[in-house]
């Protein structure tokens, strides 16, 4: 089964264009089926594009999913045009009294050498996580988000590496019999671009946290809640195989003399053309989430999850 996404969304062509099988709405409204309610919260700055990497995620399972997409405010975007912010955008602030989801997902942000405390919209996270626990079955935080959440929730402060970590690195699965990485090789390839990082000792030692895979470079790279109502990814499994390319080149351009992704260029030439070796490993990371976190546990009547943790 597809994801459900508006008619007029850019990600329904660009999907298409790979095969990859989506539903308008006015397809989905011919049948009759209890579809998952999905919504993601878009952080990051170039919104259009963060949108056709989650949905091709998404759109890779046997289950129909609704998406909503989720902004925090009216902020301007500078990489967005207000025109489909306004089209295909939710305020928050408007879903939040009148709807339940089966799952949540909210991205990264360029945010990683900015206290918490000092982002303009810190105080919204909180509330929107703070709800989550009351009205998402499992909600999925990528990259800013998850460190952002592992603070907010467990107190679990992150430091500041001294050089951003930027590649793509080898992983080891540490509990191949956890649902969430059912299906894993034991050791995998997956993207990495941050500053921050939570010291695993820290994730490990928590007693209501399973870090399920990591790598040597980046630490704790998969940590799900015990009770399975929260997922933190410090990575990017839902990069393209040229978003660190294109991250690279706008920061040299910048003047911030970065250190070229490592196990990413053919030779470590920038100028080579990258390729994706972490596409199955994000499918299935995703396919589990939808699967085993969400469908498996959520309540049918999604009122019932008000109140709940």
């Amino acid at each position: 089964m597809p994801i459900k996404i508006p008619d007029q969304l850019p990600a329904i062509k660009v999907l298409s264009e790979e095969n990859i099988f989506v539903m308008s709405d006015s397809r989905a409204q011919s049948q009759d089926i209890r579809p998952l309610e999905l919504a993601i919260l878009n952080l990051m700055p170039n919104k259009i594009e963060t949108e056709v990497q989650l949905m091709r995620l998404l759109a890779n399972s046997p289950l129909q999913v609704n998406i909503d997409l989720l902004r925090i405010d009216m902020h301007v975007s500078k990489n967005t045009p207000e025109s489909h912010m306004s089209a295909f955008y939710h305020l928050f602030d408007d879903i939040k009294g009148t709807k339940n989801y089966d799952g949540l997902i909210i991205t990264g942000a360029p945010l990683g050498l900015i206290d918490y405390t000092e982002v303009k919209y810190w105080d919204k996270m909180q509330e929107i996580m703070d709800w989550a626990n009351q009205h998402v079955q499992s909600t999925l935080y990528l990259c800013w988000a998850a460190h952002a959440a592992l603070y907010h929730h467990y107190g679990l402060n992150r430091m500041i590496r001294d050089e951003k970590i930027s590649g793509v690195f080898k992983h080891q699965t540490l509990d191949p019999l956890e649902p969430l990485t059912q299906g894993f090789d034991d050791y995998f390839n997956m993207p990495h671009s941050r500053y921050a990082q939570v010291p695993i000792e820290d994730l490990q030692a928590h007693p209501e946290l399973n870090v399920l895979a990591s790598c040597e470079e980046g630490g704790a790279f998969l940590v799900a809640s015990k009770d399975r109502r929260c997922v933190f990814i410090t990575g990017h499994p839902e990069y393209n195989a040229t978003t660190l390319r294109d991250e690279y080149f706008r920061d040299l351009k910048t003047g911030i003399e970065p250190n070229i992704p490592e196990h990413y260029f053919p030779d470590n030439n920038p100028n080579a053309e990258p390729s994706n070796i972490w596409r199955s490993h994000g499918n299935l990371l995703f396919c589990n989430w939808l699967n085993h976190y969400v469908y498996q546990a959520t309540p049918y009547d999604l009122s019932q999850l008000s109140g709940q943790k």
